[in-house]
């Protein structure tokens, strides 16, 4: 399977995780927040599936880039921004490879992470998506150096689930949670964990195909 097939599984496999995941994640963010996270994500990843279908992408890039503008323009609250500018920062950095390296790989989650922390202004601590993405690309950088694509998204989902977990006992620094003060404590951020279960898609999807 070429990259640009690859790439295009691993978002089949992140919609799915979406579907399923949708009632947890909104039971999730109706604790903390608008209580629309789970349905806003899966319809932005339906609609990206769409759209790839009438695109038919030509690099790993051109998906990505597709499903920023589906994640942008369907997913709704802040989600839809945040999560669209790290796919198209992600876009840019692979330009236009037709072929993914570990490293490549590697530079792409963090140049999502550099778009969603301009975008939102959140910093590790403040109960958001950075919560998860920023240890996420710490574990990515590390595991590049192996060589494997999939290796660098299991490693970084892994670090990402306890990001994501590490956020339970915060106060919310950002976004709609903040306004809750320290009843936000002891809930576990939205963004954070499905955050992780994209990252873990991805995982599942390479190693599947490896």
């Amino acid at each position: 399977m070429d990259a640009t097939q690859a790439t295009r599984e691993v978002v089949k496999e992140m919609a799915a995780a979406m579907e399923e995941q949708r009632r947890y994640l909104t039971k999730l963010d109706s604790e903390i927040g608008d209580g629309d996270h789970g349905n806003n994500m899966n319809r932005g990843f339906q609609a990206a599936l769409e759209r790839l279908e009438d695109a038919d992408p030509s690099t790993p890039a051109d998906v990505l880039k597709t499903v920023s503008m589906a994640l942008i323009s369907k997913v709704g609250g802040a989600a839809g921004p945040l999560y669209g500018t790290a796919f198209l920062r992600a876009s840019t950095a692979l330009s236009d490879k037709e072929e993914v390296s570990a490293e490549d790989a590697a530079e792409a989650l963090e140049a999502g992470l550099g778009g969603i922390k301009q975008r939102g202004k959140a910093e590790v601590g403040d109960k958001t998506i950075v919560d998860a993405l920023e240890p996420a690309v710490e574990a990515a950088k590390e595991a590049a150096g192996e060589g494997s694509v999939a290796g660098v998204f299991r490693r970084s989902a892994e670090a990402a689930k306890e990001g994501a977990e590490s956020t339970i006992p915060l106060t919310a620094r950002r976004g709609r949670a903040s306004y809750l003060g320290a009843r936000a404590a002891g809930h576990q951020d939205p963004g954070a964990t499905s955050t992780y279960m994209l990252l873990d898609a991805a995982a599942r999807t390479l190693e599947g195909s490896s």
